[in-house]
């Protein structure tokens, strides 16, 4: 946690947000900057209506918001309402600048960003990127000719960024590279049994309905029994879905499972975890890489695809298996997990090529690089 005294200017300017994958790089940089150079001001500016309003001044940074809204994908009467914001958005940006003075501004992906970058770019501030997934959105795209530098998470992302892209993997949270023991203290702490394998579904930070919907139809299919011992469940299922899920289990009192919206120490789950559904986004990648889990990983539809070829890392390094989210029979599906599960030496190789491939320090290669970009 750090202190703001309200001095400005600052030093650097940070902007990302809109999920956890483009908020938790952000912070993880900034906290690595600091702990090196303590003295160092660091601003964010993020939207006024995100998960980054809450989460930036949690960890003690300043945060100042603006109000943008994300390009819609194809023509439609919103787009009159998106450019306003946008214009507005502009403005606002260009008064913050004013008072905030930054050195340098560094973007960490989301529609949120864009207006920060934009601006700076026209105030002739350097710009860095970090970008997390295999294929960029579309503000670090269109940003990648101007910027200083980017850092990449995945190797499939170089080809976006041929002269400046620097591999180093995923900023993570401190937390994510000291990993708690596994042990009966942890277990109990959440009510688990030692000895069962342990699933952790985690669909995001902001949860994701088709995996809960998925796995609750796929645990339909173990047929009622009170001596059910196959394993146990930890559910992250993000707010919106939480009482839905919690009541399914409720009502399978033969699965042991624990269901919550959001799992604040999230790192004791992953050393819990014996095997992980999740989403394909670049920063959960490279959480679990750090951790070595291996994982089920489901990729999000979309129309770049960026989370199935950034599943396709892993899998390819077999640290994983991908399962498509259109393509998903229930007992096909009840089948696949039982199969990992069972086959310990499998689940030990997955866990070895996962944290082979894991860029646990890629926080602090980033911080010391971006500290040579900049006078304080």
């Amino acid at each position: 946690m750090y202190s703001y005294s309200g001095k400005i200017p600052v030093d650097i300017v940070v902007s990302g947000g809109g999920t956890g994958g483009h908020i938790y790089p952000a912070i993880s940089i900034a906290e690595t900057l600091k702990q090196i150079v303590p003295e160092l001001r660091i601003a964010f500016i993020g939207n006024v209506s995100g998960p980054e309003a809450r989460l930036i001044p949690q960890c003690g940074f300043p945060f100042h918001p603006i109000s943008v809204s994300g390009f819609p994908r194809y023509w439609t009467w919103q787009w009159g309402r998106v450019i306003l914001k946008l214009a507005t958005s502009l403005v606002q940006t260009f008064k913050l600048f004013q008072k905030l003075k930054p050195k340098i501004v560094i973007g960490t992906g989301g529609y949120v960003s864009g207006p920060v970058l934009l601006v700076a770019r026209l105030k002739q501030i350097p710009i860095i990127l970090q970008e997390q997934n295999a294929i960029p959105g579309l503000t670090n795209r269109f940003m990648a000719h101007f910027v200083k530098v980017a850092y990449l998470g995945l190797p499939t992302a170089r080809p976006h960024f041929p002269s400046i892209g620097i591999i180093t993997g995923n900023p993570v949270r401190a937390e994510i590279t000291d990993p708690p023991k596994k042990n009966d203290r942890l277990y109990h702490k959440y009510g688990l049994l030692p000895n069962l394998k342990t699933i952790f579904v985690m669909g995001g930070s902001q949860g994701a309905t088709a995996i809960n919907q998925m796995v609750m139809e796929t645990m339909k299919k173990i047929s009622g029994s009170n001596t059910f011992d196959e394993f146990q469940i930890i559910h992250q299922t993000g707010q919106r879905d939480y009482e839905i899920v919690n009541d399914f289990y409720r009502n399978q009192p033969h699965i042991s499972a624990l269901a919550k919206p959001y799992f604040n120490q999230i790192e004791e789950i992953y050393a819990l975890a014996d095997l992980l559904i999740c989403r394909a986004g670049g920063s959960t990648l490279s959480e679990i890489t750090a951790f070595g889990v291996p994982a089920v990983l489901v990729p999000r539809p979309s129309r770049d695809r960026h989370q199935y070829y950034n599943a396709k890392v892993l899998s390819n390094a077999q640290a994983a298996i991908i399962q498509k989210q259109s393509k998903t029979d229930p007992k096909e599906f009840l089948e696949t997990i039982r199969n990992l599960l069972s086959d310990d030496e499998l689940l030990l190789q997955m866990k070895s090529n996962s944290l082979r491939i894991g860029k646990p320090n890629a926080s602090q290669e980033i911080a010391q690089s971006i500290l040579g970009h900049i006078d304080y």
